[in-house]
């Protein structure tokens, strides 16, 4: 074990970044994307089979998803995090116990929320936005796919484990084999056994549970370290720090959440108001937000990508390769959202038809939603990959700060008074003056952040010369 370790810490300190960061963040980003396959498979036989009602019923649904999603992340990014540092500290047996406590988390967690949401799914429903025609296909879907949910959360946080342990590849598989299993089940169940929004549903969570047992299974043998029963003793401080370091992920998600239930309150009362009706507005929200999660499944790829690197040698000060490597992932950042830009501004008509038809209004206002609200594509990685960049080198606050400014300082102010003057429309113009006031405070503590960087470096290297 000691000469698997030792190849990974020199590949970590001396490999070539860009190489190094593609090894770690193409998986990552396959498996955000395969992940995402999840909801938009959904999306898009439901939305084929049930219509505008179908793909508004999985949209007011997304918020308990996407709240679960940051639990997982606040675990998974938190525990991660802190095993790298240790690691590069030379401490494994402390990195180990990270580990092993964030394992009993994950079942807490994914049973907790389970049983919440069946518990509580109709008020849920109604606090996320739905309608009276929306409501029932809502609780249908909901109510199915949160019996999955130890499943997602096993998923989601285990990946970052995994990763952290020098497999991503296997970390992509694990998502990759439940997301092609639910992508054939979908069509199977929701029209060959005329399932309908029901079978989309149980496809989702058969997919999850397969890849949850992949995960299971490599818990049984990690590569780094060798879990003992002791690891799993929970204790307090292991609870506060990976609450602590994983903020700034979960805070993200929960913000997501809020947004998408001020959003779509405002949009199903602004609507109602306007030619497009309550029901165009939340479907084409639940499109964008699909569409939405398959751009950021590469930006997040990219910060989980960075976070071994930079966690690793930050711990082992070598100040130097974490500026090269942040630097290297905010140009790749940069060129990926340049490329997202393109399309949502050239092609929304053919985007927004994969998810099922609608009238001239639906298209109408789906073109105007994706060309307004994701009109600072080309620059969203900035404030993202800076933001999990303090969560890695374990400055928390400073993570959980940029994490909020874009969904909970900015946006959620904006969704509420902009549409008193524009309407419905008011909502899309929430998001672009939200990403800008956003992205500047993100580029100033980048700038500081780069200046300490720079500081920290030239007294190492003092001590060296000495």
């Amino acid at each position: 074990m000691s000469q698997v370790m030792s190849n990974r810490e020199k590949e970590l300190a001396n490999s070539d970044i860009l190489k190094l960061l593609a090894s770690f963040a193409i998986p990552a980003i396959i498996s955000n994307l395969v992940s995402s396959l999840y909801n938009i498979a959904d999306q898009i036989f439901i939305g084929q089979y049930e219509g505008i009602l179908g793909n508004a019923a999985t949209n007011v649904a997304f918020p308990i998803v996407t709240i679960l999603t940051g639990v997982s992340l606040m675990i998974g990014v938190g525990s991660a995090s802190k095993f790298n540092l240790e690691m590069g500290k030379k401490n494994p047996d402390l990195a180990k116990n990270y580990i092993g406590n964030g394992i009993i988390y994950m079942f807490i967690a994914g049973f907790s929320l389970m049983i919440i949401t069946q518990v509580f799914l109709e008020p849920l429903l109604l606090l996320f936005g739905a309608t009276e025609q929306v409501l029932p296909y809502a609780m249908t879907y909901t109510r199915i796919t949160s019996l999955g949910f130890p499943f997602l959360v096993l998923i989601i946080a285990g990946s970052q484990y995994i990763r952290s342990d020098g497999s991503p590849k296997y970390a992509m598989a694990t998502t990759l084999t439940g997301a092609i299993l639910n992508t054939i089940l979908n069509p199977l169940l929701i029209f060959t056994f005329d399932m309908g929004i029901a079978g989309g549903a149980w496809a989702t969570v058969i997919g999850q549970a397969v890849s949850a047992i992949m995960i299971l299974y490599y818990f049984t043998d990690f590569k780094m370290i060798k879990l003992h029963r002791d690891d799993f003793k929970l204790r307090l401080e292991i609870f506060t720090t990976t609450a602590k370091l994983g903020s700034a992920a979960a805070i993200n998600q929960v913000a997501i959440a809020l947004v998408q239930t001020v959003s779509n309150n405002t949009l199903a009362y602004y609507g109602a108001l306007s030619v497009y009706g309550s029901d165009i507005p939340l479907a084409v929200v639940g499109v964008g937000s699909k569409i939405n999660m398959l751009y950021f499944g590469f930006l997040i790829g990219i910060a989980q990508g960075i976070q071994p690197i930079i966690g690793y040698n930050y711990g082992a000060e070598n100040y130097k390769r974490v500026k090269d490597t942040l630097f290297t992932a905010l140009k790749v950042g940069v060129g990926l959202g340049t490329i997202a830009f393109i399309c949502f501004q050239l092609f929304p008509v053919a985007i927004i038809s994969v998810f099922g038809k609608g009238d001239q209004l639906y298209y109408e206002f789906g073109t105007l939603y994706l060309r307004i609200y994701l009109l600072f594509t080309m620059v969203n990685g900035i404030q993202m990959i800076t933001s999990n960049y303090f969560t890695s080198v374990g400055k928390a606050n400073k993570g959980i700060f940029l994490s909020l400014t874009r969904q909970v300082i900015f946006l959620i102010p904006l969704i509420i008074s902009l549409p008193i003057k524009f309407g419905v429309k008011g909502v899309m113009y929430a998001a672009p003056i939200a990403d800008f006031f956003a992205i500047s405070l993100a580029i100033i503590f980048l700038i500081i952040e780069v200046r300490n960087l720079d500081l920290l470096s030239s007294q190492t290297e003092l001590v060296f010369e000495n």
